[in-house]
Order: C-alpha cells, then structure tokens, then sequence
C-alpha cells in the first residue's frame, strides 16, 4: 500500500488538549471485523466485551520528564534539550534532540536551572538534531535522577498547545507504568483506572505486562510513498516468563487476547514461536507492520485515534482491514470524537 492512501483531514479542535475528569471517561468506539458495524460507545463499558479467563496485554514502560531547557554557554540562548535514552549510566552520557540546533556544536556547554545546577557538554553529533551530550556531575546517581526529574517537564506531544502542569505528571502516565524509559506515554493504558483494572480482574480477566519504551520515532510522520522502504527507529522491548504463561494459556483454551495498544502489539509481534505463542525475549526492535499483515497473538486491540499517515494508524489498518478503519475515522470526525493522546479510544474486535 501507498503512504498517501492514510492521509485525511483532522479538524484541529478534535485534537484534545486535556485529560478526561476520569480516566475511563472517555469514550469508546467499537469496531467488529466480522460485520463491519461501528458502535459509539464508553470506555467503562469495554467489561461487557471480556470475560473470565480472557487476557489484556499491557506496556508498562513509564514516561520520565523528558524536555528540558538550558542555555548556550556565553549566549545565554535558550535551547530545549529533549532526552532520548541514557547511553552510559556511570558516565551519565544520554542521546538528546536540541533546538535550535544549529547553535549547539562539539564541546559547547549547556547550563540547566536559575543557579546552573546542572552542566552538560556536547560531546558528539549524531543526526541534524540529534547530539550526545554527557552530564557533569558529581554527585549520586539518586540526586542526579532527582535533578533530572525536577528540571524535566512532562514530554506532552508538540500538538499539545500549552505547557504542562503537576496533573500531567500523573495523566500522562498509564497506572501500572512500573519501568521507566519512555519519551511517549503508551496512550490507550490511559484510559484504565485502578477501578476499572479491579472491575475487570473481579470478571476473571486476567493482565499480562509487557516492556517497550516508546522513543519519538513512533509519532513521526512517514516520509516515504513505498511503505514497504519505511525504517522504524529502534525501541527496547522485553517480554517475561510471566507474561508468556498467561497470554499463552489464554490461547490454548480459545479465550480473547486484547493488545492494549500498538507499543504492546510490536513487543508481541518481535517475539512468537511457530505455532504463534509468544515468547519471552528482550532486545530492540524496529518492527514496521502495514496492510497486508496477519497477526499472531491477539485478536483485538485497543489504540487511540492517530495523526495521519503515522505508523500507529497504519498498523492500525492493518488490523481493523483498510476500508473499515478509514470509514471509522469519517465517523469519528463526524461524530466529535476526540484525537490523540489525551484523546479518546477504540476497541477492534
């Protein structure tokens, strides 16, 4: 398939700028393969569509604050540094994005906070934006994870218009978020409140977690019409003994396996065995999956609704099949539903 065929036209004010009150007050739009029928609906009422015995897979990476502003040394000019991933823990080396990133060279150092708390010198470039930068600090590792958190802002998508406040710190954050490593919160976790988890595991559905720490990649637009030449950045996932028990049990009895998520459906999708049971292994994946694609492991999922021409409403396609997806994106847009991270969800089943 082409990238143009996933290109449509979002109205900005559907892109949701803020949480729900509650987190399962969002609402819900279900889709049945089988029929093709699309049902408006909440999100609380996802209990009526699981059952004992059935499985909700789900990513547990947490989010880490992870935009920071500094200054240029001598200029004083203002530059957002946007940290990557961590490189080398006792060196304290990270990959960042800055911006404006022309100003910032090899060996220029940049200062964070009103009494320069914490200094780091560039020490590479990596891409146009990208740089290597190494931390100098003297102390603990506690109290320079403790600096980074209290210079860190919450990353809130750039289509988010305003800066985030102490209730992002929470909401932008699924509630069973337990490794932390993530630039991107796995956005359809959010709608689940330890309310709706208990209501759920009271009916007999059981949860199954999984790692995969979403980098900035995933948001990126394609920029290539041949999806089939698409390269993915590389994010760290790993999948448990544990995990593997439960979600393979499920399968064996022909109970329902939701992916909650398409961070969650990537993990699983790096790591099956021939007889399409998942398997516990840790590493990197650049996994890419388009139309047409069969899945292996679960039979529904759950996503938010995603920018255009986005790997996440691509997979997406593939899943739900193309015209059905594309016709419950009309609806969506016809029906108000809201967009995005902050936004509302789907279940395809």
């Amino acid at each position: 398939m082409k990238l143009s065929q996933f290109k449509f036209d979002l109205p900005l004010n559907l892109i949701a700028q803020n949480p729900t009150k509650r987190r399962e007050d969002s609402r819900l739009m279900v889709i049945e393969r089988a029929t093709g029928k699309i049902e408006n609906k909440h999100f609380k009422d996802i209990l009526e569509y699981y059952d004992d015995k059935d499985v909700f897979v789900v990513n547990n990476t947490k989010v880490f604050p992870a935009r920071m502003y500094g200054r240029k040394e001598k200029t004083g000019a203002k530059i957002e540094v946007f940290l990557l991933r961590e490189l080398h823990k006792q060196n304290r080396l990270w990959d960042v994005i800055v911006d404006p990133a022309r100003k910032i060279r090899v060996g220029n150092k940049l200062y964070f906070g009103e009494n320069d708390e914490l200094v780091a010198e560039v020490i590479d470039n990596t891409t146009s934006r990208g740089r290597t930068i190494r931390f100098l600090w003297d102390g603990n590792e506690d109290d320079f994870r403790k600096m980074l958190y209290f210079m860190g802002e919450t990353p809130l998508p750039k289509y988010i218009k305003r800066k985030p406040d102490e209730e992002d710190r929470e909401r932008y954050q699924t509630v069973y978020a337990k490794h932390e490593g993530a630039v991107a919160a796995p956005t359809a976790g959010l709608h689940f409140s330890p309310e709706l988890i208990k209501r759920l595991e009271i009916k007999g559905v059981k949860f199954a977690e999984v790692t995969l720490h979403t980098g900035l990649g995933t948001f990126r637009p394609i920029e290539v019409e041949d999806l089939s030449k698409h390269k993915m950045d590389a994010e760290y996932y790993r999948i448990d003994e544990e995990a593997c028990k439960i979600v393979n049990k499920a399968k064996e009895t022909n109970h329902r396996i939701c992916s909650v998520g398409t961070t969650t459906m990537r993990a699983m999708e790096t790591s099956f065995t021939a007889q399409k049971l998942l398997k516990p292994s840790e590493g990197w994946t650049n996994h890419f999956i388009h139309p047409p694609y069969n899945f292996n492991i679960a039979d529904s999922l759950i996503t938010n609704f995603h920018l255009p021409k986005t790997s996440l409403l691509i997979m997406a396609c593939a899943f739900a099949g193309y015209d059905l997806m594309m016709d419950a994106y009309k609806k969506a847009i016809k029906d108000k539903y809201r967009f995005f991270s902050y936004g509302d969800a789907m279940l395809i089943i």
